[in-house]
C-alpha cells in the first residue's frame, strides 16, 4: 500500500500506527533519506527488518527514531549534561547520535552497549511516533548501486522495496545524503559517517 504524506495527515498517521502495531514494516520519509522501519518493541517485526537487511535476526543494525530527546532517554537511560547539551543543539535535525545504553532495552532490541538515536526534523513523522507510543526501529534504504547510494524517486522505491513492506509513505522525492552519525560514547565525540548535517 502506498499513501501520500505531505505535512501532517491524521489518516495516514493512523494507518501507519495500525500497520506498525500489528508487526508490519513501513517505508517512510525523514529529513534526509527514506528509511525502512518497524515498531521498536515488536520482536517479529525486527526479525523481518533484519532479514531484509541481511543481518543477524537478534541484533539488526537499527537506530531508534524518536519524537523527542525525552523519549530517547527512556531507552538510553539518563543522558549526562554534556551529551544532553549536544542533543539540544542538534535535534531535531539530520543527525544520528550513538549513545551508551544505561538501562535495559526492550527485549526485541537485544542486548546492546550503545544505540543510535535520531530525532528528525519532520513534523509528520514525529507525530506518527508519538501516536505509536514508541520509537521506530529504523534502517536507511541503501541502494546496491555503488554510484547511487540512496534511491530518491518514490516510484523507484516502490518498485524496489514495495513488495517487502506493508506500507510506503510517499512524501515526494527524498534526499540522497544520509544523516551524520556521531559517536557520543567516546570523548571527544567521533564522527562515524559524514552526512548532510554539519557537526562542529
Amino acid at each position: 500500500m502506498r499513501l501520500s504524506f505531505f505535512g501532517h495527515n491524521e489518516r495516514v498517521i493512523q494507518k501507519a500506527v495500525d500497520v506498525l502495531a500489528s508487526g508490519g514494516l513501513i517505508i517512510y520519509p525523514t529529513d534526509t533519506v527514506y528509511a525502512m522501519g518497524c515498531a521498536s518493541h515488536h520482536a517479529k517485526a525486527l526479525e523481518k527488518l533484519a532479514k531484509i537487511k541481511h543481518e543477524k535476526k537478534t541484533k539488526p543494525p537499527v537506530s531508534l527514531v524518536c519524537a523527542s530527546i525525552s523519549q530517547a532517554a527512556d531507552y538510553t537511560g539518563q543522558i549526562d549534561n554534556t551529551n544532553f547539551r549536544l542533543l539540544k543543539t542538534y535535534f531535531p535535525g539530520p543527525y544520528t547520535f550513538v549513545l551508551p545504553v544505561m538501562k535495559k532495552l526492550p527485549k526485541a532490541l537485544g542486548k546492546r552497549g550503545s544505540i543510535g538515536i535520531r530525532v528528525p526534523k519532520h513534523e509528520g513523522i514525529c507525530a506518527l511516533i508519538e501516536a505509536l507510543g514508541q520509537p521506530l526501529a529504523s534502517a536507511s534504504l541503501h541502494h546496491e548501486d555503488e554510484v547511487r547510494d540512496y534511491t530518491t524517486d518514490p516510484d523507484e522505491i516502490e518498485q524496489e522495496w514495495g513488495s517487502v513492506v506493508d506500507l510506503f509513505i510517499d512524501s515526494g522525492f527524498g534526499g540522497n545524503q544520509p544523516s551524520t552519525v556521531v559517536d557520543l560514547c567516546v570523548s571527544p565525540p567521533k564522527i562515524i559517517r559524514q552526512g548532510v548535517g554539519e557537526f562542529l
